[in-house]
């Protein structure tokens, strides 16, 4: 998208300057989407009141859908003022209920899933949903992938393997025996979880790609249905909590900071692919350890420098390797 053309004799020059400052800012983007990501573990523990959660979740999340629709009007009313005079049919509108109904329930899934699994367990396991995720693009989108680009997409994996079973380390406060188990149950509701998450995010592409209107219509299309499939499920849940309960600055810092990073997702399926959004999410598990490190005195184990070396490698082999 973001090609510099050759500038001829009658075009003027600022197009060029305007294709470099353009690819300046989908990198911009694509680094501030990796720091928001691996802040928002660290993010949750600041939040932590006595070792607990003071706020809902299901709050939160709710939120953030809130932020991103609001967000997303602002910029239509904006940027995309004309698209609104033309008559929109609620044809465009039905199939991102599918995604935000999918992503919902992935939100609450993940919650059952530890009653079946050790955290540890499901941090490790989590990590097949890049092959999902991978093997959906190609097969649905007709993407056809080197053995180069499949092998960089197994380092990525491996890479969250490595990070997740012990990349970061509290030395001083290690438990001494861990009991890492998962159950029959447990391990098919991750296959669900890694299926759901891939399906979302592909389906989620397929339909911004196709649908000739601006993203800002797309995305408040895609973020009503989520408001209203997580006030379902926060209503369903029963929870005697009163709505606002547990909030803080640094919640406040959460929900902006991850409705940003949920508009720059947006972009980056509409104008690159989920393939681009794996290697964000690899990235910021190396911004979560420095964070990690720097704010809380944990260790960086070998394990850590080796999903690095992983990582590196695989954005070579899948980027450089022609």
């Amino acid at each position: 998208m973001f090609t510099i053309n050759n500038v001829g004799p009658d075009e003027p020059l600022h197009s060029s300057v305007g294709q470099k400052l353009r690819r300046i800012l989908w990198g911009l983007m694509l680094i501030l989407s990796v720091i928001m990501y691996g802040s928002h573990a660290p993010l949750i523990f600041l939040c932590k009141e006595d070792g607990q959660i003071p706020f809902s979740s299901s709050s939160v999340v709710l939120m953030i859908e809130l932020s991103k629709l609001t967000v997303s009007s602002l910029l239509l009313l904006i940027w995309d003022r004309k698209s609104l005079e033309v008559p929109l049919s609620w044809r465009l509108a039905v199939p991102y209920a599918l995604p935000a109904f999918l992503y919902c329930a992935n939100n609450n899934l993940v919650v059952h899933m530890q009653q079946f699994m050790d955290p540890s367990s499901f941090q490790v396991l989590s990590n097949l949903k890049i092959v999902s995720t991978a093997l959906l693009y190609s097969f649905f989108l007709r993407q056809r992938l080197s053995i180069n680009k499949w092998f960089a997409l197994f380092l990525l994996m491996a890479a969250g393997v490595f990070y997740s079973y012990g990349g970061i380390q509290d030395l001083e406060n290690v438990p001494s025996d861990i009991h890492l188990y998962i159950t029959l149950p447990g391990l098919l509701l991750m296959l669900l979880y890694c299926l759901i998450s891939g399906v979302s995010a592909v389906y989620t592409e397929i339909i911004l790609k196709t649908q000739n209107i601006p993203l800002n219509m797309q995305n408040i299309f895609l973020y009503s249905f989520g408001i209203v499939m997580n006030l379902i499920a926060y209503v369903t849940s029963g929870l005697n909590s009163r709505f606002f309960d547990g909030f803080s600055i640094w919640v406040l810092v959460i929900i902006g900071s991850q409705a940003l990073n949920g508009l720059i997702m947006s972009a980056v399926m509409k104008h690159s692919s989920n393939i681009t959004r794996l290697f964000i999410i690899s990235f910021s598990m190396l911004v979560n350890g420095l964070l990690s490190f720097i704010l809380f005195q944990l260790q960086l184990t070998v394990l850590f420098f080796l999903a690095v070396i992983l990582i590196g490698s695989a954005v070579y082999l899948y980027y450089g390797v022609k």
